[in-house]
């Protein structure tokens, strides 16, 4: 059960880092470089989507599990299906921006994000490599984009194959926890209180934003029916 938990969470993560990376497709921290971040990463999300494959097809097939820890292999699963919807999601719009935005167009202007520097050391983190070296060629996105519909193909095939050997209803598993509870457990309370302490401060000010607009607003109402009265008398 824990190594099941360990390859969804690495899944995750990675996951994560490449929808952070395919948002800077097109912007001005595009590059080379990146493209080969975007593949190495995919790369990695699909090899533990495989993994996660395995492991829980083969712990949800077997007849001599729990009840109570069946249970729990199926929220897993249910988690790392939709980790996996993520991923195909994230894929094709990389491809459509890839696209929209080929390096070996310099003339096609890309988006201006405002957005600047490089997004390895996003990637590293999630590889879990501290220096990724680039021996890529100069028409990575050409050759890459190939690849990747490909990919795209495979990990459609890969839920599908899912859906046929493992049947795990999403709306039949229960969550552990209520929606937000993670936002109240005590790991996130030292990280979140000094943005607790300024929601706090946020409130109060806005509070006191809205008896001030309530006073002028009455006082400029008031104004303008004594102005009304004195026309109608002047008249």
């Amino acid at each position: 059960k824990e190594e099941c938990k360990a390859l969804l969470d690495a899944l995750n993560k990675v996951t994560a880092c490449y929808r952070h990376m395919v948002l800077t497709i097109g912007g001005t921290s595009d590059s080379q470089n990146l493209r080969e971040e975007l593949k190495k990463t995919r790369q990695k999300a699909q090899e533990l989507a495989v993994a996660n494959r395995n492991k829980l097809t083969t712990v949800l097939k077997d007849k001599t599990v729990s009840k109570e820890d069946k249970a729990e292999f199926e929220r897993l699963w249910v988690i790392f299906s939709t980790c996996l919807e993520i991923l195909e999601i994230d894929m094709r719009r990389a491809l459509e921006l890839g696209h929209e935005f080929p390096l070996n167009v310099p003339k096609k202007h890309l988006i201006q994000t405002g957005m600047s520097g490089g997004t390895s050391g996003v990637a590293a983190r999630a590889m879990s490599v501290q220096n990724m070296k680039y021996e890529a060629e100069h028409n990575i996105d050409v050759v890459d984009l190939k690849d990747l519909e490909n990919e795209i193909n495979q990990v459609g095939e890969m839920m599908y194959e899912m859906e046929m050997k493992v049947n795990v209803p999403q709306w039949t598993v229960e969550a552990k926890q209520d929606p937000g509870a993670e936002l109240k457990s005590t790991i996130s309370v030292g990280a979140s209180s000094i943005g607790m302490i300024s929601v706090e401060e946020n409130k109060s000010f806005c509070d006191i934003n809205k008896v001030l607009a309530g006073i002028i607003f009455s006082a400029v109402l008031i104004i303008a029916i004594v102005l009304a009265v004195c026309v109608v008398k002047l008249s």
